[in-house]
């Protein structure tokens, strides 16, 4: 396991690179240290934290600490997020139409890895997902793991509009646009009526890091 680098980002934060790779393993320790950060027993310099797959980003504030600190505290709490126990994640099941108008590149997708569409229906929805973390648009969630066989590339020439719920894969990802006329590359298979943002819902995101997903096709 490479050692953490801490790295300055700007006058008020800091970046905590736990490695270069999206698994599972990684991000589980990225959330063990967001979840120290955040916590009953968390230091009184913390601001916000946002954690992304294999890093997570602090704000703090400068009058309550120093950068090096900071930085060793947060040394300190790295090594202790590897021996806690995260509460239990929460499950939320998606129902998703498939294929259609609300899931244009469905087939392609299918003549691409080999398929029959039935059977991406069948290996997408199969997976318990989870939210490594959010990003690109307002609630939107990148998920893992992927089936590799349904592993695709993202298309040439993004779409510049796609609906919110669409659900899509690019490489070994899937995941969820959650605002109406968002432009995207990933290949678009199916659509939910679930709102992952809304801005008079506290809090306005449906789903959050450490989330687990399940797709249930209707």
């Amino acid at each position: 396991m490479p050692a953490p680098r801490i790295l300055p980002a700007g006058d008020e934060a800091v970046l905590v690179e736990l490695g270069q790779e999206i698994r599972r393993e990684l991000n589980l320790r990225v959330r063990a240290l967001a979840h120290l950060l955040t916590g009953p027993e968390a230091p009184a310099w913390v601001r916000e934290v946002v954690p992304a797959y294999a890093s997570l980003l602090v704000y703090y504030d400068p009058d309550r600490a120093s950068y090096e600190e900071v930085q060793e505290t947060l040394r300190a709490l790295v090594a202790k997020g590897g021996h806690i126990d995260l509460p239990a994640p929460r499950r939320i099941e998606i129902p998703v139409r498939y294929g259609g108008d609300d899931g244009p590149d469905l087939e392609w997708v299918a003549h691409r890895v080999g398929l029959s569409p039935e059977e991406v229906i069948a290996r997408h929805s199969r997976p318990i997902y989870v939210v490594y973390m959010l990003g690109f648009l307002p609630g939107f969630c990148y998920l893992g793991d992927l089936p590799p066989e349904l592993a695709v590339e993202r298309r040439e020439t993004p779409r510049l509009s796609l609906p919110a719920g669409a659900v899509a894969i690019g490489g070994r990802q899937t995941g969820i646009y959650s605002l109406d006329n968002s432009p995207g590359g990933w290949r678009w298979i199916g659509r939910t009526d679930v709102r992952l943002w809304d801005p008079d819902r506290d809090p306005p995101f449906l789903l959050q890091a450490g989330d687990e997903v399940r797709f249930v096709p209707v």
